[in-house]
Formats: C-alpha cells, sequence, structure tokens
C-alpha cells in the first residue's frame, strides 16, 4: 500500500506543462501553483501511510494485550450504584479470611488496626487483635530494640522482614502487598474475585516451572501463588457457610475498603449535596419567578403622538 501510494505522489510530482518551455514567464505562476499542488499530495500521501502504519501498530498491540489473559467478568457487586455502600458484615469476613489464610504470604503495610474500628470491629475487638501482634519496637534505654503487644496505632505487620526474604519463601515471587490492590489492577474487584477462583490445568502446549500454577486472569497464566480459596478453607464466626465463591466475595470486598477507605463517606457527601443542590434549585426558581412576575404581568401601551 505504501509502495502505491509513493508511486502515486511520483507521478503527480513528475507530472510537468511543456508549454512552460517555451512560454517561462506567462506560466510561471502555474507552475508554482502545480508545485505547491505536488507538495500538499506528498504531505497527504505521507500522513495516510503514517496513520495506517499508526493504525496496524496499535491493533497488533491491541491483539497481543487481549491474548495475554482472560479477561475478568463484570459481577453485580454490592456497592456498586451512586448511592450504594460497601457491606460491612462482608468485610469484617474478609478481615477473617486476610488474617487466616492471605497474612502468611502478604502485607498490609498501609492499613493501621486503628482503621478496623467501627467499620469492621468494635474499638475493644480491634484492640485485642492488635494485642495479638507481636511489634518490633526501641531503641530502648539500652540502645535494644524489644518486641511488644501491638497497640491501635500499629500498622498491620508484614509476616516476612524484607523483600528478599519474601522471595525466598516463594521461589522468587514477591507477594505484593494487598492494601490498594484494587486500585492497582484494571477493573480490580472483578479480576481479584476472577483470579481467587480461576485456577485450572493448563491448556496444552503451555509449559509450566516448578512452583508455578496456571491461571487463565493472570497475564502469562503462570502464577507463583497457589490456589489458596477452596470450599471450607476456615469457618466464619457469625456461621455464614464458607463456600469458595463466598471467601472470595467477602475479601474482595474487604480489600475493596482497604483501596478506598473513603467509599461509603464519598457516597454520603454526594447525596448529602445532591439534596442542597435539589434545595437550591428550588429555591432560586422560587425566587426567579417572584421577581419577575411583575415584569412579565407588566402591560406597556404604546399610544400614537397626536399632530397638533
Amino acid at each position: 500500500m505504501a509502495a502505491s501510494l509513493g508511486r502515486f505522489c511520483k507521478s503527480g510530482l513528475l507530472k510537468t506543462n511543456y508549454g512552460t518551455l517555451f512560454n517561462q514567464p506567462v506560466h510561471n505562476f502555474s507552475t508554482a501553483n502545480q508545485w505547491s499542488r505536488g507538495r500538499k499530495m506528498l504531505l497527504t500521501c505521507l500522513g495516510v501511510t503514517a496513520g495506517s502504519i499508526s493504525a496496524l501498530i496499535y491493533a497488533l498491540d491491541s491483539s497481543v494485550k487481549a491474548s495475554a489473559s482472560a479477561h475478568a467478568p463484570t459481577y453485580n457487586w454490592s456497592f456498586y450504584g451512586l448511592l450504594n455502600s460497601l457491606d460491612h458484615a462482608s468485610m469484617r469476613r474478609g478481615w477473617e479470611v486476610y488474617k487466616n489464610v492471605c497474612s502468611a504470604c502478604h502485607s498490609l503495610q498501609y492499613v493501621a488496626y486503628r482503621n478496623l474500628v467501627g467499620v469492621t470491629h468494635t474499638e475493644n475487638e480491634a484492640k485485642e487483635l492488635a494485642a495479638e501482634a507481636q511489634i518490633k519496637d526501641g531503641p530502648d534505654d539500652k540502645g535494644e530494640y524489644f518486641m511488644r503487644p501491638g497497640k491501635l496505632s500499629d500498622i498491620i505487620p508484614s509476616p516476612y522482614p524484607n523483600e528478599e526474604a519474601a522471595r525466598a519463601a516463594n521461589n522468587g515471587a514477591y507477594p505484593p502487598d494487598l492494601s490498594f490492590i484494587i486500585n492497582a489492577r484494571h477493573n480490580g474487584e472483578n479480576y481479584v474475585f476472577s483470579l481467587l477462583t480461576g485456577y485450572c490445568d493448563p491448556p496444552a502446549g503451555i509449559p509450566l516451572r516448578e512452583g508455578q500454577y496456571f491461571n487463565p486472569y493472570f497475564p502469562g497464566g503462570a502464577l507463583g501463588m497457589a490456589q489458596v480459596i477452596f470450599d471450607e478453607v476456615l469457618e466464619f464466626e457469625d456461621g455464614t457457610p464458607a463456600t469458595a465463591s463466598q471467601v472470595a466475595k467477602d475479601i474482595t470486598t474487604f480489600l475493596m475498603w482497604t483501596s478506598n477507605c473513603e467509599h461509603d463517606e464519598r457516597k454520603r457527601l454526594f447525596l448529602k449535596g445532591s439534596l442542597v443542590f435539589i434545595a437550591l434549585s428550588a429555591l432560586t426558581a422560587y425566587l426567579k419567578r417572584h421577581k419577575w412576575t411583575t415584569v412579565k404581568n407588566t402591560k406597556l401601551l404604546f399610544t400614537p403622538k397626536h399632530k397638533k
């Protein structure tokens, strides 16, 4: 296609008017117009060619990205909608899933125990959860570090002291921090739920190294995390049946809150702002009607001026 456009542009540029050889001063203006027209045609051809190449590269790039992983379906989450809030009972169960299943490998380094107060636990319950953790503190008056029970102000401790230790314990794979995992992934909540419930046997022709597991929703398909969500993997304290889908739903809802802790407050402010806006709009309409009613109902009568 580019070669054809080049030949077409070349033929347009090389087209000459032989009459100009004998009458150059007379046809000088038309020759200049012809060359100007040729330059415009050349630029047009170059633009079309560059646009076609860009479109081809974009299409190839999109096809590669589309084939890298399966697209996570969209589920009907309870927090979708302008006025829908997070399910706090599900978030409490999600904390149980994190504590008993996910905390062995993943951290929540941007969430403190005090953040759980009034959201998933009461203040006393959050203090008890914090006291169960041993936090490294110090130095003391002797310059030594020591371990103490956790407090509400403490960050939820990481299972590994550093990244190198985490990689060494997971065959070189680094378990990501889950504090903002929903926001860090495209279509985050649906991606996390699909990833946790999407493990399957690899199709023919896709080799996996030792310590890798196949998941079609993970880019590339080879995932270093084994399947950890099963039916009855734990028992919820409120008696909810711990099916695999229920467990995945609850941990996803909890991680939705850790990534968007202002979620409910944002929608509450939106509702308040909408009510104020409606009230002010009604008041403005009434004042406009009240102020302009005399102007609109005033009858102006013009009488012709009589001649003397």
